[in-house]
């Protein structure tokens, strides 16, 4: 393999960037961190893992991180290395962590199914009893999503899911012993409780394992087995609803008691495969060696470290001190994201929410019903899987959720000024349209976690986030009221408006990160070479607050689009090569 130092004439040009802070540089691709190797061409340069001017011990792990054994900055490997290597991770853990998933939302959402199973007249409930308890799960899901989150970073995520899975498991089934009002909010809120926090703590773990541009495409997977969950479900609910009568109970007891003990099943065994890190994989259902061999794990570390240094400032059991929570809290420029969180989900929220009782009162009968939400979640996965991989391809964002907002307000329109002697038909396929909007929520989350710059804001900022779109849900859970149905035209109305202030609410956001990293460049570019030095030595700024030095394609990429939010580059900035468009790992906000 042929390698070397950048040469003076390299440095600052037109199709460079370098600071003193100068770590990694990836060849051909900006999300690359494997080192490029085979003979130079004229005019062409091999990149090497640190540049001249920086001192690889900047960037070592603190002496607790778990792969600390694996870090090497002089560790060369291959494009082709890399992939395979993700491959592997995908499979062996992505595709898990999505099994997991499809647990939480079997027993999150089989109450959508029950409704259809006559389970409101069985407990003497009506729609604002329905209201009220989904009220009660949202609160108590939000009330635990950081408490949730602080207990994972202390155990560990592989250690904490696995507890929640088991607990709600029990929670889920014992559901089916409900007798009345009392019993329905009781179960709710015990839900709440012990499902809330799973999904940032799941997201924490994935970060262990990928790199910051690498999340949005995996939780959009996460993401598609939670509507794909809906779709078997839906068949599951055919069946077990087809038990009514037997036994002396109804079809929605079996399915609470079934898909409980599924769920359960699924958590045991999630106990003794999950792997807490990358270099610690051995175990009972994983094998003595492992799933990775040396060089896999050198590799898993290294370019998670090269993309992201804060990952070894913090262990996988290392807990945030009251310090550290509260400065993670008070982050300002994460605030615009957890405004959005309160609302941009709203809109189509209650719809789906009420889907069955809707296309009941149409005139379907149970099985039909069921049958009949499948086309929304098929749309809702398309959408999911195509607006994520959109966001990346045009790196853009936030104007995305734009283009959502007026999506659902043509939909949420269309449904309020629909005769209310029309077709069942008609409002089936607009309500479908409006559940299966294009979803966003894959890629805020990743910029929540790309964003947060450092390993204890990002446990505390995806709780946060997650916590303000349980908010949302409780609002939205209220919008549907007992005297507006089966055409629910106020509730509507209130969602028409609450989607055009989302789409301001988006426009704002992108226009602060826009301000925000102008103002950031020019405060950078106005320091001489020795006050860069001094600042990337001595200043305490850590994560998303610290300044960058923007140069040639990546100063054009980040204020044109403005969706990257300086801060971790003055901890790893690469230097450019002719090919290399960018290759510095940034924050990547809208």
């Amino acid at each position: 393999m042929t390698s070397r130092k950048p040469r003076a004439e390299d440095i600052g040009s037109d199709d460079n960037a370098h600071t003193k802070d100068s770590a990694l540089k990836s060849s051909g691709s900006e999300d690359r961190g494997y080192i490029s190797s085979g003979s130079l061409e004229q005019g062409e340069t091999v990149d090497t893992t640190f540049d001249a001017y920086s001192d690889p011990a900047q960037y070592k792990p603190m002496p607790q991180y778990e792969g600390l054994h694996r870090w090497d900055p002089d560790f060369q490997w291959e494009e082709h290395e890399e992939k395979a290597v993700v491959r592997k991770i995908d499979l062996r853990v992505c595709t898990f962590v999505c099994f997991t998933f499809f647990a939480l939302q079997l027993d999150r959402g089989n109450l959508v199914q029950a409704l259809a199973d006559n389970m409101l007249d069985d407990l003497n409930l009506n729609t604002n009893d329905y209201n009220t308890g989904q009220t009660i799960f949202y609160l108590c899901f939000l009330c635990a999503e950081l408490p949730s989150q602080l207990i994972s970073k202390k155990l560990g995520p592989e250690r904490w899911i696995p507890i929640q899975m088991v607990s709600w498991s029990l929670i889920a089934a014992c559901q089916a012993l409900m007798k009345g009002k009392t019993g329905f909010f009781a179960c709710r809120a015990l839900l709440g409780l012990f499902e809330g926090g799973f999904i940032p703590d799941t997201i924490l773990y994935l970060s262990y394992w990928y790199k910051s541009k690498e999340l949005p495409v995996r939780l959009s997977f996460f993401w598609t087995s939670y509507q794909g969950t809906s779709i078997v479900g839906a068949f599951l609910a055919f069946g077990f609803l087809r038990l009514r009568g037997h036994g002396g109970l109804t079809g929605w007891q079996y399915l609470f008691a079934l898909e409980g003990l599924i769920t359960g099943l699924i958590g045991i065994f999630a106990a003794f495969y999950m792997p807490p890190s990358p270099t610690q994989t051995a175990g009972l259902l994983r094998g003595k060696k492992g799933w990775f061999n040396e060089r896999e794990e050198k590799i898993m570390v290294n370019r998670i470290l090269r993309d992201d240094p804060s990952k070894g400032d913090m262990h996988n059991r290392q807990g945030l001190t009251p310090k550290l929570l509260f400065s993670s809290f008070f982050d300002y420029d994460m605030w615009p994201i957890y405004l959005l969180g309160f609302s941009w989900l709203i809109p189509p929220h209650p719809a789906g929410s009420y889907l069955s009782l809707q296309i009941r009162s149409l005139g379907f009968d149970t099985f039909q019903t069921n049958l009949l939400t499948i086309p929304s979640y098929v749309l809702f996965i398309v959408g999911l899987l195509f607006i994520t991989w959109l966001s990346e391809r045009l790196n853009q964002r936030l104007l995305l959720g734009v283009i959502t907002e007026v999506y659902n307000l043509v939909m949420l329109i269309a449904l309020t000024v629909l005769p209310a002697d029309a077709s069942p038909w008609s409002r089936w396929v607009l309500t479908t349209l409006l559940i299966g909007s294009p979803y966003l929520h894959a890629v805020v989350v990743a910029i929540t976690s790309r964003n947060a710059g450092s390993v204890r804001t990002r446990t505390v900022a995806s709780a946060i986030y997650n916590m303000c779109v349980q908010a949302s849900s409780i609002i939205s859970s209220n919008i549907y009221r007992e005297g507006d149905k089966p055409l629910y035209r106020t509730g509507n109305k209130i969602l028409i408006g609450i989607t055009v202030y989302n789409i301001f609410l988006f426009i704002g956001a992108k226009l602060y990160y826009v301000w925000r990293n102008k103002s950031r460049a020019k405060i950078w570019d106005a320091m001489t070479s020795e006050e860069k030095d001094a600042y990337l030595i001595g200043n305490k700024n850590r994560g998303n607050k610290r300044y960058i030095d923007l140069i040639s394609v990546s100063r054009t990429e980040i204020l044109s689009h403005g969706d990257i939010l300086s801060g971790r580059a003055m901890q790893k900035v690469g230097v450019m090569t002719s090919r290399t468009r960018i290759s510095y790992r940034l924050s990547a906000i809208d």
